[in-house]
C-alpha cells in the first residue's frame, strides 16, 4: 500500500504535509520490520531534502527500537549534520552513542538500560551503580571510541571524572574501625 501510495504522489500532486506523513508511516514500518536496508532506500528515494529531514527527525522522535533509533541516529548525523542546530545535533549524537553502547551489553540486560539510551554518560552511571565492572569496560571503551573527536556535551574528561568518583566511593568504608583495648 505504501509503494502504491508513493507512486501515487507522483502522478498527482500531494500537499507536503500528506507526502511528509505517507513517507513517515512508511518509514516506521519499514523500521518496525527490522529492514534498514528498504528503509535507507525509501530515504534515498526522496528527493527533497526538506522533507527527508523532517521525516527522519519525526521517526527518531517516536522513541523506537534499538535497531530503528541507532539506524536513524546515524542516518541524521551522516546526511543532515549541518542542517541542526547545535543542541539537536548532541542530542542525535547522544542517541546513536546511546544506542552504540546498549548494543554491546548483553541481549537480555538491553531492555533494563534502554530508557536511557539518549543519555550514555547517566547510562554509564547506572552500569556503575549496578557494579556491572566488565559492562562498564566495554562503556568506557566504546565512548572513548566514539568521542574522538566529537563535540556531543559531554568529553572524555567527564567519564574519567565519573569513574574516579565511584572509585573513591568504592574505597570509602562506612565504619570505623575500633581499637582493642587490653
Amino acid at each position: 500500500d505504501y509503494e502504491l501510495c508513493e507512486e501515487w504522489g507522483h502522478l498527482y500532486p500531494v500537499p507536503r504535509e500528506d507526502l511528509i506523513s505517507l513517507h513517515r508511516e512508511h518509514l516506521l514500518h519499514l523500521l518496525e520490520m527490522g529492514d534498514m536496508q528498504k528503509a535507507l532506500q525509501l530515504l534515498q528515494r526522496i528527493e527533497d531534502p526538506g522533507i527527508c529531514l523532517a521525516i527522519s527527525e519525526q521517526s527518531l522522535d517516536q522513541h523506537l527500537n534499538l535497531a530503528a533509533s541507532h539506524f536513524l541516529a546515524d542516518y541524521l548525523t551522516a546526511h543532515f549534520y549541518e542542517n541542526l542546530t547545535t543542541a539537536r545535533r548532541n542530542e542525535i549524537q547522544a542517541l546513536y552513542m546511546g544506542s552504540k553502547v546498549l548494543l554491546t551489553l548483553p541481549e537480555l540486560s538491553r531492555v533494563n538500560y534502554f530508557h536511557l539510551s539518549s543519555r550514555p554518560l547517566l547510562m554509564l552511571e547506572q552500569l556503575l551503580m549496578n557494579m556491572k565492572v566488565d559492562w562498564v569496560a566495554v562503556t568506557v571503551q566504546t565512548l572513548h571510541q566514539l568521542l574522538a573527536g566529537q563535540e556531543i556535551g559531554f568529553t572524555v574528561e567527564d567519564i574519567d571524572s565519573l569513574l574516579s568518583k565511584y572509585a573513591e566511593k568504592a574505597l570509602k568504608f562506612p565504619f570505623t574501625l575500633k581499637e582493642k583495648r587490653s
